[in-house]
């Protein structure tokens, strides 16, 4: 029986945790978002990878609901925001599966043989119902769009619903290709700024998840995102929140085997407090004990292998990405005292010319930092300073190079 106890914990991308430590204050924001009249400011939920930015959007959803607001979204791959046509047939897309099961078109039509009444044939609302507003729309793209969305509010304005939360993940991914004459960014802001002003009973919010490097990147296309959303950035817990989301899922589940005080401050430490390392640690430390609890031991912490198989599976797939040079740089950075706040170019050419044979110039450092950013591995704040976009990742980069130096 012990030995098929489920495990708790759910460490994969994405993934909702039995138990959401933590992040109460953002969701009580959120709330009083959904109760502006008229909408003034939407959300943008930003923070590193692994810090819960997306298991975070997926428990606002019940919340709109529970307050009679429709959801609906989707992440924003590359290819489906490069132009404005395809961010457009996403929003349209989305809008059309929200609307189906609750909006009926209606129409007539004349029975064969012309001797009986008129007949009256009722269909959900689709997808080309709403593409044909767009397209018999005249003007740009953000015209098409606000006739679009300005039917779907005329739509339920006599229903209960309050508005449409749009809500989409991987927003870092969205920008404006001015060269190419495609700005699918700028699109939507204006959109949702255009539409916002108007005072009606059904309203629309926009939420947008994503790395740091989105918002600098919204204040590019527009300078009054500033005014237009709410930042909440999201950082690793507090050692009591870490704590919370260690314990409640083994309580909840009703688990037979507890970790002790020793075993959850190990955890704690270990992960340095970002839930996807926690839940990630929790899931390797109750796998490799759940089939001893008949011996009477207590769950220990097996660091080194744990460890090396977080390498493997996370900082890994990542380091890879970037080139020698690229790596020889980011090894730099990990050896500041502040690797993992932040840092600046300087900092970085400073470093170089100890740590290295051959340092960095600081023109070739920014060019170098500009691709480390398009890979999403360091990301720019609005204050002209750099950080790595991965928690943890200057200590692994140390590990990395003790390992080559050891072989």
């Amino acid at each position: 029986m012990n030995s098929i106890a489920l495990n708790p914990f759910r460490p994969g991308a994405g993934q909702r945790p039995l138990y959401l430590a933590g992040r109460s204050q953002e969701q009580d924001r959120f709330t009083r978002t959904l109760d502006q009249s008229p909408v003034l400011r939407n959300v943008i939920i930003t923070g590193l990878r692994g810090v819960g930015k997306t298991v975070l959007l997926d428990n606002l959803k019940p919340i709109a609901q529970a307050k009679d607001w429709l959801w609906t979204g989707n992440d924003l791959s590359e290819s489906a925001s490069l132009t404005e046509d395809r961010i457009s047939k996403r929003l349209v897309t989305d809008l059309s599966l929200l609307l189906g099961p609750i909006v009926m078109k209606y129409s007539q039509t004349l029975p064969f043989g012309f001797t009986k009444e008129m007949e009256k044939k009722s269909a959900p609302i689709s997808f080309d119902d709403l593409w044909n507003i767009y397209e018999t729309t005249p003007g740009l793209t953000d015209d098409k769009l606000k006739a679009v969305l300005s039917q779907a509010r005329i739509m339920l304005e006599r229903t209960n619903i309050n508005g449409i939360v749009f809500a989409y993940d991987e927003a870092q991914n969205l920008a404006d290709h001015a060269a190419d004459k495609e700005i699918p960014l700028s699109v939507l802001l204006d959109v949702f700024a255009s539409l916002q002003r108007s005072h009606h009973k059904v309203k629309f919010i926009l939420v947008l998840t994503g790395l740091p490097t989105l918002f600098p990147r919204l204040n590019e296309a527009r300078t009054y995102t500033e005014r237009m959303f709410d930042v909440v950035m999201l950082d690793k817990l507090t050692p009591e929140d870490s704590m919370a989301a260690i314990e409640k899922p083994l309580e909840m589940s009703q688990s037979p085997l507890t970790f002790s005080k020793q075993t959850v401050s190990e955890i704690i430490g270990m992960s340095g407090g970002y839930p996807y390392f926690l839940q990630y640690i929790c899931k390797e430390v109750f796998d490799a004990w759940i089939g001893r609890i008949d011996e009477g031991e207590e769950p220990e912490v097996a660091k080194v292998e744990i460890i090396s198989k977080l390498d493997q599976d996370f900082f890994s797939p990542r380091w890879d990405r970037a080139t020698d040079r690229q790596q020889e740089f980011m090894y730099v950075i990990s050896s500041l005292d502040n690797s993992d706040s932040e840092f600046t170019t300087q900092e970085i050419v400073s470093a170089s010319k100890t740590a290295l044979e051959k340092g960095f110039s600081s023109s070739h450092a920014t060019q170098i930092l500009s691709a480390l950013v398009e890979k999403g591995l360091i990301y720019r704040n609005r204050h002209g300073k750099y950080s790595f976009a991965v928690p943890l990742m200057a200590a692994f980069i140390q590990r990395q190079y003790r390992l080559i130096s050891s072989i």
